[in-house]
């Protein structure tokens, strides 16, 4: 056998025994192995090639769903699901995931007697903390007018009745929620001399008040001011 046929034979018996070692440890079958994932199998298409081990994973709703859900759980407190408020409330908490149409008519409520007091004690400090510009400067005018007759008005608010939110809109960033508010308030107004002008100090009225109050949605300040009034009376 020449050098060249002893070469070929010497290779040739090492990838022989190369090969052979190769197979006993990459052919080698534990009985664990997972079947190759065929995409045409009916059951491989079914589950896909990232399918979870049957009942081991539970897939958690995702937080932001269930807080909107919730969200709108307390808009059907106030506005019934399917009405044209509810649509309106709901468009307002998507656009302010802050809003709470519950908080918000507590918040209106407490606004409301402050500013019915304020206004008969001609406290234009509180008065100017709660209202828009254009509220305030009607309401300072009036108080102005009655200082300069001398008029003195003597008033106690007995409660709120009723308040329901009627309307709620988003106009250029700003929130603006109409309330009907219904109240029991006794008010007398007393010229200079104390002789009743206006009024009963005996007797209990009722009050029908549509009040609009407004909030910058781009605000930090999270208070909301009256910047229209409306009497049912």
């Amino acid at each position: 056998m020449g050098s060249f046929d002893f070469i070929t034979f010497f290779f040739l018996i090492a990838a022989v025994v190369i090969f052979l070692q190769l197979r006993s440890v990459l052919g080698r079958r534990t009985g664990s192995e997972r079947p190759p994932f065929d995409p045409y199998s009916p059951r491989d298409i079914a589950q896909g090639p990232e399918a979870k081990d049957n009942g081991k994973v539970v897939q958690l709703p995702r937080r932001e769903t269930a807080e909107e859900e919730s969200r709108y759980a307390a808009i059907e407190t106030v506005a019934k699901a399917g009405t044209p408020l509810n649509a309106q409330l709901r468009a307002m908490t998507d656009a302010d995931p802050n809003f709470n149409p519950t908080e918000f008519l507590n918040g209106a409520k407490m606004a409301y007697e402050m500013i019915v007091m304020a206004f008969a004690d001609g406290d234009r400090k509180t008065l100017k903390g709660l209202l828009s510009r254009e509220v305030y400067e009607g309401f300072e005018a009036a108080i102005a007018e009655r200082e300069a007759k001398g008029e003195v008005v003597k008033s106690t608010f007995v409660g709120i009745d009723k308040a329901d939110i009627v309307h709620a809109e988003i106009k250029d960033a700003e929130e603006n929620i109409t309330v009907r508010i219904i109240s029991q308030l006794i008010s007398a107004t007393y010229d200079k001399q104390g002789k009743l002008v206006d009024g009963d100090a005996d007797s209990v009225a009722e009050v029908n008040d549509l009040w609009t109050f407004a909030r910058d949605i781009r605000s930090r300040d999270p208070n909301w001011k009256l910047i229209a009034t409306e009497s049912e009376n």
